[in-house]
């Protein structure tokens, strides 16, 4: 079929026998995961988080179960329990700032036109944006929160369930991504920078000679004198951070991401690419592998092996914390 199973249409480069190939084994791991899910849906209703519901969701939540789950195991059932009738009340304000209602009514077109399906959801996306805005004001509106609010509204079909996710989402788990000047994700793209060079530093030398080479051009170009810190990796992943990898990567592996989530993402996405980094010539090679040529290739469209790769590498929230602390004085 030239349409996936969420509605998204197939580009012209896709791979169908890759593909093919992929979905000939990963179909039974389906069946083998629903049911084992089934059980442990039984055993454990409300999803209390232990060692081996944390392996399952490693493994990949079902479609059927994943609304369900995430609002479990989030605790964005349990918010909306403690304040019910906090959606509705958005969307009974008056009048939406024209500010930000004009913003994202711009925007709406542009989030995923290639879903036959999205069309019908696009009033739906409007309210939980709007609301969204209104109920975080120092958020307000964000390009890229579309795109993550489409995703779940997509997995969903549901808007108060998707406003309810995507408030945890921007104030818990990617907080001030989003904000007005993105102090944390400026923050956070530092911290990956410093995690690359932990990990794959041939990868990171590559880009960052790269970055330099462009630096270069630019600044002959405008008559600069000073050097764009970082470029390399603004350029590359700002994007995988703002919308958490939607409209970057095949949208079941995005999906899988989203039931882990970031930075293992992010280092799976150099390790696993290393070769192809070291091949490239200049800045927009890389930006171009990062950009285009990576939503086609085997390596993310199995999912299941690109979710094994991102825990394959060691990693821990102490060493986040520690880098972070890092990036926020090297800022003053």
């Amino acid at each position: 079929s030239d349409v996936d199973e969420y509605g998204f249409k197939r580009g012209e480069k896709f791979d169908y026998k890759n593909y093919g190939k992929f979905m000939d084994g990963y179909l039974k791991t389906l069946t083998r995961r629903r049911i084992k899910w089934e059980t442990i849906i039984r055993e454990n209703p409300d999803l209390n988080l232990n060692s081996k519901l944390k392996r399952y969701i490693r493994k990949g939540i079902p479609g059927p179960y994943r609304a369900d789950v995430w609002m479990k195991i989030t605790g964005a059932e349990a918010a909306k329990k403690q304040n019910p009738n906090l959606y509705r009340s958005l969307l009974s304000i008056d009048h939406f700032i024209k500010e930000i209602s004009d913003s994202i009514s711009i925007d709406l077109p542009r989030t995923f036109p290639d879903n036959i399906h999205f069309d019908s959801k696009k009033e739906r996306l409007f309210n939980i944006l709007c609301a969204y805005a209104h109920h975080n004001r120092d958020v307000g509106y964000c390009q890229g929160l579309n795109y993550i609010a489409g995703l779940l509204l997509i997995v969903t079909d549901d808007e108060e369930k998707s406003f309810w996710l995507l408030k945890h989402i921007v104030e818990n788990i990617v907080p001030q991504y989003h904000s007005h000047n993105m102090a944390n994700l400026l923050r956070d793209l530092a911290v990956f920078r410093e995690l690359v060079i932990r990990r794959v530093p041939a990868v990171n030398r590559r880009v960052e000679d790269l970055g330099e080479l462009w630096n270069e051009f630019i600044k002959f170009k405008h008559h600069l004198t000073y050097f764009i810190s970082g470029l390399p990796y603004a350029v590359i992943a700002s994007k995988w951070f703002i919308c958490i990898f939607a409209e970057v990567l095949p949208v079941e592996t995005v999906l899988r991401i989203w039931d882990c989530i970031v930075f293992r993402a992010a280092l799976a996405m150099f390790v696993t690419h290393k070769s192809a980094i070291m091949e490239c010539e200049d800045i927009a090679a890389l930006a171009n592998l990062f950009r285009d040529t990576m939503i086609q290739d085997s390596i993310v469209t199995d999912c299941h092996s690109f979710i094994e790769a991102m825990f394959s590498i060691r990693l821990k929230r102490s060493e986040l914390e520690s880098l972070r602390k890092v990036a926020v004085l090297n800022e003053h």
